[in-house]
């Protein structure tokens, strides 16, 4: 079936303040960064300070539409040349203000890896992913990017297994006894999980700073919901999230993004889905 998707065309903060508490159970977005990024219809430059308070702004009604037990997974980038703002802005929304409880705790870091090589048994180079190049003396290709599990208490449990990959060793499923007998064991906290390769960035993906559906999927997974599972993205975008809703169809999506132009693509992207699986019609 497919899920309850709700597009809004509307400033998340306004949207959000007109939601009820508690009335999601996930939320998995990507705001923008303010590094510069060319949006459509968003300056991503400003003071850092201004930005910081803009972002506690919208943090804030995402906690109040927060059930007590969801997760917030927030994907932050950073550049070469301004490596301190995903901390910076972790800081901010962990702190605790004078007479009040901390906004968020942090649960677990998560290490999205978009590139890497690894060097095999036998000496060989493997190489996987993609990276965005940089021609510098000083910096190297960044290869990463951050994804931090926020919840109200710090103690939201998870299904560490349904994100999880199968046991290289089999003989090691029945001599450990945390494995229950189960071939799947927790992926931890690095996520390899490259873009998809495109042929046209007009057409194939129209906006500057996209994650990848997987990406949401394995959120969605790990906080173990399932089918039950209320999600939110403030940050729309081209849709990643309302994608990744239906591949593992939970119960309702909600997004927000100022750009009309992104919800459409968000749109003929819902349709592509259906048609390439037709029980979602």
């Amino acid at each position: 079936m497919l899920p309850d998707i709700q597009l809004n065309h509307r400033d998340c903060k306004e949207g959000m303040a007109s939601q009820p508490a508690e009335s999601f159970d996930l939320v998995v977005t990507s705001p923008p960064y303010n590094l510069g990024i060319k949006y459509d219809t968003y300056e991503d430059r400003s003071e850092r300070s201004d930005f910081i308070t803009w972002c506690l702004e919208w943090a804030a009604e995402i906690n109040r539409v927060m059930s007590e037990e969801a997760s917030f997974f927030l994907n932050l980038g950073a550049s070469p040349k301004n490596p301190l703002l995903p901390h910076q802005l972790l800081l901010a929304l962990t702190e605790a203000r004078e007479g009040e409880s901390p906004m968020f705790v942090l649960q677990n870091t998560f290490h999205w890896i978009k590139s890497i090589s690894v060097e095999t048994k036998d000496k060989g180079m493997v190489s996987a992913g993609h990276f965005k190049p940089i021609n510098s003396k000083r910096y190297v290709n960044d290869c990463h990017e951050y994804v931090f599990h926020l919840t109200k208490s710090g103690e939201v449990p998870l299904d560490r297994r349904a994100a999880g990959v199968p046991y290289v060793y089999k003989s090691n499923i029945a001599r450990w006894g945390h494995t229950q007998g189960e071939d799947k064991r927790c992926r931890g906290n690095t996520w390899f999980i490259p873009y998809d390769t495109i042929q046209q960035r007009d057409k194939d993906r129209p906006h500057p700073a996209t994650f990848p559906v997987a990406l949401v999927e394995q959120c969605i997974k790990i906080h173990g919901l399932a089918e039950s599972t209320r999600m939110l993205d403030p940050f729309n975008g081209i849709g990643s999230s309302a994608i990744a809703a239906m591949r593992q169809n939970i119960a309702s999506y909600t997004g927000y993004d100022i750009d009309e132009g992104y919800l459409a693509v968000t749109r003929q992207r819902i349709e592509a889905e259906q048609q390439q699986t037709p029980e979602l019609l």
